[in-house]
């Protein structure tokens, strides 16, 4: 089956071209196109696409509002939605994953991460553009003074480790030697104790408790 997109960007060209790209591959279908916030949360929540790409600057409601309207803490099924923007600015980007984001990437990043960063969001995967992925989570573990304790198991920890550094779950399991599924139920182990819901949370409180540094 097809993994179905919803397109949120008030300028048309944009949303063409995202569109052109998407359904370039067999496997992603465009089932809608916003051009405002509010646009986007209505179609979003009657529609429930499998993911949502959202740019930061729009109309009646930004990217930071729509994606803690979709996906943010007091959202009971939240949908899986990743930022597309011309901005890397610390404060969009920390709003939007804080708000639920399930990536982050820049428009000039190139076709291949955008569809990329759909197909792991889709899987319950996470993807930051690499070009703010440091200065991001750098920037996240300045926001809090003292450390929580950890309540993960050693190898919870080690995985959650390699998550915060970016590597999907097929890289854990190559890397440690053990399988994917393997991965998964960690990684789902760990979210569970910590109460997180997405792997973009996960990464940031590793590196908010300094368990990886950059």
């Amino acid at each position: 089956m097809s993994i179905t997109v919803l397109l949120a960007d008030d300028q048309p060209m944009i949303r063409q071209c995202l569109r052109v790209i998407l359904e370039d591959q067999p496997d992603l279908r465009v089932v809608a196109e916003a051009a405002d916030g509010e646009e986007a949360v209505a179609l979003a929540r009657r529609l429930r696409p499998d993911v949502c790409l959202v740019d930061i600057q729009m109309p009646r409601m930004d990217g930071i509002e729509v994606t803690a309207a979709l996906a943010g803490p007091a959202v009971r099924d939240p949908l899986r939605v990743i930022v597309v923007t011309t901005f890397d600015l610390d404060e969009y980007v920390y709003g939007a994953l804080r708000g639920g984001a399930s990536g982050f990437v820049l428009k000039d990043v190139g076709p291949d991460l955008l569809l990329e960063a759909v197909r792991a969001a889709h899987a319950g995967d996470a993807l930051i553009s690499p070009s703010i992925t440091l200065r991001l989570l750098r920037h996240v573990t300045t926001r809090r003074s003292v450390r929580a304790a950890n309540p993960l198991s050693d190898r919870e920890t080690e995985i959650v480790r390699a998550v915060a550094r970016g590597r999907t779950n097929q890289e854990i399991a190559a890397g440690l030697c053990i399988s994917v599924s393997t991965v998964k139920g960690h990684v789902s182990a760990a979210m569970v104790k910590l109460g997180m819901r997405n792997r973009v949370e996960l990464a940031a409180w590793a590196w908010e408790n300094r368990l990886v540094s950059g």
